[in-house]
Formats: C-alpha cells, structure tokens, sequence
C-alpha cells in the first residue's frame, strides 16, 4: 500500500512539472494591432466591447479564468464549489457522492484523466491556474458567423460550438467534450452541450457525471478585457438539481498560444517502474 502511494505521488510531481513548464512558457509578448491602449502604450482592459460585423459581441481573444474568491479544497486542487456563493450545495446521488469524496480525500485529485494526456472538458478544461502551483492555463476563441471555435493551449486541444442554426442532435457518438450549438441572446453567447462520454472530470477535486449531462453556458464580455461564463450543469442520473456556477476570465492581450505536447503518459510509466 505504501508502494503505490509513493509511485501515485511521483506521478503526481511529473505532471505538474510538465504542465509547470509548458505554462511558463506561454507568455510571448506581440503587440497587436487591434488592442485598444491607454495613453503610455499599454493595452486599455476597460476599453469597450469589440464588436463582430453583424453588431454581436466578438468574444475573440486569449483568455485564464481569475481565481475564485474562496478556497473550498485544502489541497491545490479546485473544486466547482470555489465560485459558487457561500454556502452553496451540490447535491449528489449517493453513488456519485462515494465517488466524488473518494477521488477527493484518498486518491487527493490523483489519477484524473489529464495526467493521462486526456482532455479536461467541460466546465474544467477552463479551470486550471493562474495560483497555487501552477501558472494559469489559457485558451483562445476564435469567432466567426457559422462556428465558434474553443483552442485549449494545454494539449492541443479544440471544441467547436456551431452557429448556423442546427439543433442538437438527437443521438451522437458519446465525446469529452459532447456536442455544442450556440445562440445569442442579447449580448451573451449561449451555449448548450449533450453528447458527453461518462470518463471525464467536472473539476480537479473529482466531481463526476454521466452520459446524460447537458450543459448551458452563457458567456458575456464585460469590456475589452473581461469575461465571464456562467455554466449551468444538468445530470439527473448524477446530481438531484441542476446546479450553477459563475467563472471570471482575464484576456491576456499581446500573447499568442504555443505548442503544448502532452508525455504525460511517458512520463507516469517512468514514475511506476
């Protein structure tokens, strides 16, 4: 037993070494054109929405969400409770439950599918940084009239959100991270989500789901330089009520993605031998 607590930490340090680095290294600095700066050069995060062709908000940019107000985890890892209101809930069935307390006080968040080079997906591929131990993780969307497209710089992943008016499908192949179609409403994007496999994690701290989850999210651009999402997840085999949660991002202006090559898998091998 002790044996494989020390190969699960090792593994553990590995990971967060590789993802320490490749986060690092993400800040390039490119002074784009099409920020909006303030009178020394710099770039103006307060400066007005910028708008698409057809007047809709363009939520285009490079962005990391901003850490939540309160802690809930006693650890590093971040729980989806850290940016619900004080004294929130979320309310599981009681197999969902054990679950959850067991990827959360014995495994300690260890043995997700990141460290296997597998996707976060949603809401937690939006998650991770910038405290604790590791800088802040970034993603980039790129808007254009008929898809949205989500590039998440850790592992090179992407998620497309269609826009040309398609419904969800009524069937589709179970994937990390499901189907999307969005919609404006008003000035927020609204985003709803079916289709998911059962093998990804809501949050760092284990919070699981099944096939049958949907979500809804609803992005506003604040200004130039913030966002929020307001994520709201349904799961009846898995939770009694649909619960929400609210996530604050920062743009990082002037900075572009970088190539990130996931060896997690080699390096959790090297850890166990």
């Amino acid at each position: 037993m002790r044996r494989s607590k020390v190969t699960l930490a090792l593994a553990c340090l590995a990971a967060c070494l590789i993802l320490l680095g490749s986060a690092e290294a993400q800040w390039i600095t490119i002074k784009l054109p099409r920020t909006p700066r303030t009178a020394d050069g710099k770039p103006d995060l307060k400066g007005p929405v910028p708008r698409a062709a057809d007047g809709k908000p363009d939520l285009s940019g490079i962005w990391t969400r901003v850490a939540p107000p309160k802690r809930t985890s006693n650890t590093d890892n971040f729980d989806l409770l850290d940016w619900m209101p004080a004294g929130s809930t979320i309310r599981m069935k009681p197999e969902a439950a054990a679950l959850y307390q067991h990827r959360r006080d014995v495994l300690l968040g260890a043995g997700r599918p990141s460290q296997q080079c597998l996707p976060h997906s949603i809401p937690d591929a939006m998650l991770p940084g910038p405290d604790g131990v590791l800088p802040g993780v970034v993603f980039k969307i790129l808007q254009t009239r008929d898809v949205t497209v989500i590039l998440f710089e850790e592992f090179n992943h992407y998620r497309q959100i269609f826009t040309d008016g398609r419904p969800l499908p009524e069937t589709s192949q179970p994937a990390w991270f499901g189907y999307s179609v969005g919609r404006w409403d008003g000035d927020s994007f609204v985003v709803t989500t079916a289709g998911f496999n059962d093998r990804s994690w809501l949050d760092d701290t284990g919070h699981p789901h099944s096939e049958a989850m949907k979500t809804t999210e609803r992005f506003r651009r604040l200004d130039f330089g913030h966002m929020e999402m307001r994520v709201t997840i349904e799961d009846p085999e898995t939770y009694l009520e649909p619960f929400t949660v609210t996530v604050p991002f920062n743009l990082q202006p002037d900075s572009e993605l970088i190539e990130d090559i996931c060896e997690n898998n080699r390096e959790a091998d090297t850890a166990g031998k």
